[in-house]
């Protein structure tokens, strides 16, 4: 059974920290790219980051460059997202998703500007977990 599976969510206020995990299996987990997306209340699914198959790059949409890292422990199957400063616009649920073998984050990656992401290059998606930064 495939499983991509996000923890570490929780509340914090503004300029606090967190860290997500996703730990995947069932499938060749480092020959995906894997990518974060958020979906805010009310708004549409938006893709926060990506981490190539061996972490030689990786790419952040501007709202969170500098604030946020990706990295991944291709021996653990997991891939983790530090976020830092959190802002009251990174409430959201967050969700990991693993690109199909063909690709990589150059062709899930289409815009770093708040456009959208290319979601349908995912082939498998986690449920998501909850993060809410408030006062």
């Amino acid at each position: 059974q495939v499983q991509l599976v996000e923890s570490g969510g929780g509340s914090v206020q503004p300029g606090g920290s967190l860290r997500l995990s996703c730990a995947a299996s069932g499938f060749r987990f480092k020959d995906y790219a894997i990518a974060w997306f958020r979906q805010a209340p009310g708004k549409e699914r938006e893709g926060v980051s990506c981490v190539s198959m061996s972490a030689d790059s990786t790419w952040y949409t501007d709202s969170v460059k500098g604030r946020f890292t990706v990295s991944r422990d291709n021996a653990k199957n997991t891939v983790y997202l530090q976020m830092n400063n959190l802002k009251t616009e990174d409430t959201a649920v967050y969700y990991c998703a693993a690109g199909d073998p063909s690709g990589g984050c150059e062709t899930i990656v289409l815009s770093t500007t708040g456009g959208p992401w290319r979601e349908h290059a995912m082939d498998y998606w986690g449920e998501g977990t909850r993060v809410t930064v408030s006062q």
